[in-house]
């Protein structure tokens, strides 16, 4: 079946997920991908969260945070062809939620660029 969601269009809300667990595989691929090695690699772009390695966070003027290696400006992941397997197989099915509620929201707001802002 088809994709029927579009990532370029989307400001990146996969991406705001609190827990982006990572693999040693993950770490691998990120450490080679900044010519560093895996300690460093591990050190720089993760921490232990609820027992989890997961992706560390930066401040996000849509969602309060987001993955580190997200550009806040363009919205797009800057290490994609290194990222890790979670986001590589995300949303793992032909749709995605957030994509049909984002575009049923451009539609009514009549306006292809919207994004609905984080509120509180």
């Amino acid at each position: 079946m088809p994709l029927s969601y579009d990532c370029s269009k989307c400001p990146g809300y996969c991406c705001s997920y609190d827990r982006i667990e990572v693999k040693k595989s993950d770490i691998n691929r990120l450490a080679k991908h900044f010519h560093l090695d895996y300690e460093t690699a591990e050190a720089r772009f993760t921490k232990i969260r609820e027992g989890d390695r997961v992706l560390r966070h930066q401040k996000d003027k849509i969602y309060d945070t987001i993955c580190m290696f997200f550009d806040t400006d363009k919205r797009r992941c800057t290490v994609y062809e290194a990222r890790p397997a979670v986001c590589h197989e995300y949303p793992d099915r032909p749709r995605c939620g957030y994509f049909d509620f984002l575009q049923w929201e451009r539609e009514f707001q009549e306006d292809q660029k919207f994004v609905p802002l984080k509120l509180g």
